[in-house]
């Protein structure tokens, strides 16, 4: 409706700025721009949704760690959004969300290199190797709940993730173990000691008991993650 009111080639919107459902004046948080541009690209029905960045567009690893890092001409959509969980800064979930849901390609471009064609990211999986980037998250922290009384025990993993989230603390990767013996969570370094203070608390009884062994903190690691739909069902890739 407004779109027709206000026929034009071009329409310059402000990103960032929103309302809430009491109408009240707020933002989009965290990459709030590029997230407005998709929404706007989702209700005009746009062909394609490009994004101005800084860069050529995404690139296989971070070039301050990894100098020969080349430039992606083509991502996946799961492709992209596992970079990005994984520390690539270039598109945000959040953005790409009105666009997946559409099946909207996204173009990252770069703003001081224009005719640079960027990185496309659509529903389409390239066979171009097995990998295609790695990304690298620090400052996160190992928290192990370890116990020969929890195999077999229902609902175990759910008091853990529950006495984390009560704790306020955000989870960026979870394991357990086939046989139930362990629990082993990735957490931010800065809410590490919460995180295992939480589970003391939590397991205070099992602990007491001798049912739970240990709650064990291994601080400063950091998750490298290999990221490319090419890998699945290629043996020997985990291997290298």
């Amino acid at each position: 409706v407004w779109r027709d009111a206000h026929a034009a080639a071009r329409v310059v919107a402000t990103g960032f700025v929103a309302r809430d459902r009491r109408d009240r004046v707020t933002t989009l948080g965290r990459n709030g721009s590029d997230y407005s541009g998709a929404i706007f690209a989702a209700l005009f029905n746009a062909d394609e949704l490009h994004i101005w960045t800084d860069v050529d567009g995404v690139l296989s690893a971070d070039p301050r760690v990894v100098p020969e890092a080349v430039q992606l001409e083509a991502l996946s959509y799961d492709e992209a959004c596992e970079l990005a969980y994984f520390g690539a800064k270039v598109v945000h979930p959040q953005t790409m969300s009105p666009a997946i849901e559409r099946g909207l390609p996204i173009i990252i471009r770069n703003t001081f290199h224009p005719d640079h064609p960027g990185t496309r990211i659509t529903a389409e999986r390239t066979s171009s190797g097995p990998i295609k980037g790695l990304t690298l998250s620090p400052e996160l922290a190992l928290l192990n709940l370890e116990g020969t009384g929890l195999i077999g025990v229902p609902g175990t993993a759910e008091r853990v993730f529950a006495a984390l989230r009560n704790a306020h603390v955000s989870v960026v990767m979870i394991s357990q173990g086939s046989s139930e013996h362990s629990i082993c969570c990735v957490v931010r370094q800065a809410e590490a000691q919460r995180a295992r203070d939480a589970l003391l608390h939590a397991f205070a009884h099992e602990l007491s008991l001798g049912q739970v062994q240990r709650v064990q903190l291994t601080d400063n690691v950091s998750v490298l993650a290999a990221v490319g739909d090419g890998m699945a069902g290629q043996p020997g890739v985990a291997a290298r």
